[in-house]
């Protein structure tokens, strides 16, 4: 069996996708506790961005993105029993996010990196499976600048 090996064209990065960002979206299901609708909104945007990027997972705007959907799951996870996850999830945020204090893109950073912040000492030795520590839970809403970004 042969393969076909032909040349396929490269399609060029999907810059666009920086253009069509609507944090107004964004805040919308952060602020109405929509995490895992929010992170499927962030990865879908980050998966057309880094497409045949130069740059890949290094891009700045896409690792943005991606430390955002990170932060995500940390508070959906931790929401949900799942405090081994969310701790991961909440370290590669802070990581990531830590880059981008105090905002970035119109994106208030600092409040989100406070979160995570004031949350990590709280899950430190929980069971996994454990309740959340913060009864009730709360979280700043997300900030934006309206400018585009």
């Amino acid at each position: 069996m042969l393969l076909d090996l032909h040349a396929q064209p490269i399609l060029p990065p999907d810059r666009q996708v920086l253009s069509e960002l609507d944090w107004g979206e964004v805040a919308k299901l952060w602020d109405n506790n929509q995490l895992g609708q929010l992170h499927d909104w962030l990865n879908e945007r980050w998966a057309r961005l880094i497409r045949n990027s130069p740059l890949g997972t290094k891009d700045p705007e896409a690792e943005l993105l991606q430390a955002l959907a990170f932060a995500t799951l940390a508070l959906f996870f931790t929401q949900n029993q799942n405090q081994e996850g969310a701790l991961l999830m909440l370290d590669d945020a802070m990581m990531a996010l830590g880059k981008y204090r105090p905002s970035y893109m119109g994106v208030r950073i600092e409040s989100i990196y406070g979160t995570l912040e004031d949350l990590r000492p709280m899950l430190v030795g929980l069971a996994s499976d454990a309740d959340c520590p913060m009864y009730p839970f709360v979280y700043p809403r997300f900030e934006y600048s309206r400018a585009a970004p």
